[in-house]
């Protein structure tokens, strides 16, 4: 009998949905179901959008890209705070709703004479120890617009950027951390962010353009923009993007079918423009997003900009600026090529190919850009102490091995095995920590 058969009683493990027939184009990541479809352009993944309307109740999270598709199918259900996987079978375990849905794109997909590659699938999310978490919790909610989830854990409400999660620490670790957290939004959100730091235990250096705020424990986020007008184009037709570091937009929708004809619309613009452009559907919200620094880089994105805006417009369509945010990592090294090595192969990005920049990127921007400062070598108490702040970037189960031989390869050591194949822990040539994570078998693992 096929495990998908009981999903309506128990409900199904990730392991067990992986298992299931039909959901050979997906794997479990962190906690959702993913699948990644390339594309040879915008249009392409357009075309799945529109496909997905007719085949499925509720359309799942999509992410239209340049050279693919990625299909997420959020599941519910609450967090076990000490390990971050799903909890109870009622609340966190994937029903037959869920399969069906899978089988549904996977269907529309192969309709449209697209090929799964499994091995793109990753999602990044970071981890801050704590020795009482509650009282941080407040504050990195206010700093980066997230909600709770759970007593440990917050996530972005729009479903776009990672998951923080807060795990136990024995004993103080009092020094600054090599990580730091950028978090920008539009220019009035992050003044207010700033002023209400100091009230959620706070404290505050204000840096002229951008603030460095950190928390009771001293986690350190960077706030900006602070200057009035730092996250506008000057171009006309522009006034519905922000300049977040990368350049975007987001439109709410009034139906399924208009956020399909903006999709669309904005994948011809992007195509014609022969410039990539992140087209992000979710629920009743399409968020258009150039990359990070891509705007600037190219001088076809105002223009591009302004036809979107455009299309939206004569969609009928009003643009939200309240949810615009854009976050990444910096690391602090004192040998930052060897540490970019390392963080290249770890998370399978690129380097960006600007000379003096040191930042590494997704190669299609599905996850977090990470960049790279220069750190002090005589600062030996600092480089010494473990931080607190690491990130952990959950693959495909049949993807961690050679992540972790990558990592490796790269310069890495693994510190901590014992819970492997559930995740390792390998730190990059100065200490700084990464675990590489597989979310299936936890659950049976752990007796979850």
């Amino acid at each position: 009998m096929d495990a998908g058969e009981n999903a309506s009683s128990a409900g199904l493990t990730a392991q067990a949905f992986q298992a299931a027939d039909g959901t050979g184009d997906w794997r479990v990541i962190d906690r959702d179901a993913m699948a990644w479809f390339p594309t040879s352009s915008h249009a392409a993944g357009a075309a799945l959008v529109r496909r997905l309307i007719d085949a499925t109740t509720t359309l799942p999270d999509i992410d239209v890209r340049a050279g693919g598709v990625q299909v997420r199918l959020p599941r519910g259900g609450a967090w076990v705070p000490e390990t971050g996987i799903p909890g109870s079978p009622a609340g966190g375990r994937f029903t037959a709703a869920d399969l069906q849905a899978s089988r549904a794109v996977s269907t529309a997909a192969a309709d449209l004479g697209l090929t799964a590659d499994p091995s793109v699938l990753q999602v990044v999310s970071i981890g801050i120890d704590a020795q009482d978490a509650s009282t941080l919790l407040p504050f990195w909610s206010q700093a980066l617009g997230y909600d709770h989830a759970g007593a440990a854990a917050l996530h972005d409400p729009g479903r776009r950027r990672p998951s923080v999660r807060f795990q136990d620490q024995s004993a103080p670790r009092p020094l600054r951390n090599r990580l730091h957290l950028d978090a920008v939004t539009t220019q009035p959100v992050a003044v207010a962010t700033v002023a209400a730091a100091p009230d959620l235990g706070g404290r505050v250096q204000d840096n002229g353009y951008y603030a460095t705020v950190a928390d009771a424990d001293g986690n350190e986020v960077d706030v900006l923009p602070l200057p009035e007008g730092a996250d506008r184009w000057d171009e006309p037709g522009t006034e519905d993007w922000r300049l977040t570091f990368a350049a975007i937009a987001s439109y709410p929708t009034q139906s399924q079918a208009q956020a399909a004809d903006l999709v669309e619309q904005v994948a011809a613009l992007a195509d014609e423009a022969g410039l990539a452009l992140g087209i992000d559907v979710r629920g009743d919200r399409v968020t258009l997003d150039t990359g990070k620094d891509l705007w600037e880089m190219h001088e076809g994105y105002a223009p591009l900009a302004a036809r979107c805006q455009s299309a939206a417009r004569t969609l009928g369509l009003e643009a939200d600026v309240s949810v615009l945010r854009f976050l990444q990592v910096g690391i602090d090294a004192v040998d930052i090529p060897a540490v970019r090595r390392f963080w290249t192969a770890a998370l399978g990005y690129v380097e960006d190919p600007r000379d003096g920049v040191t930042d590494i990127v997704h190669p299609h921007h599905l996850t977090m850009p990470i960049f790279l400062q220069r750190l002090d070598a005589e600062d030996r108490a600092r480089r010494a102490q473990r931080n607190r702040i690491h990130l952990d970037v959950f693959v495909p189960g049949d993807e961690a091995r050679s992540r972790v031989d990558a990592a490796v390869a790269a310069g890495g050591r693994i510190s901590n095995d014992a819970a492997a194949p559930a995740w390792w822990t390998i730190t990059d040539p100065e200490g700084n920590e990464v675990c590489i994570c597989v979310s299936p078998g936890r659950e049976e693992m752990w007796g979850t």
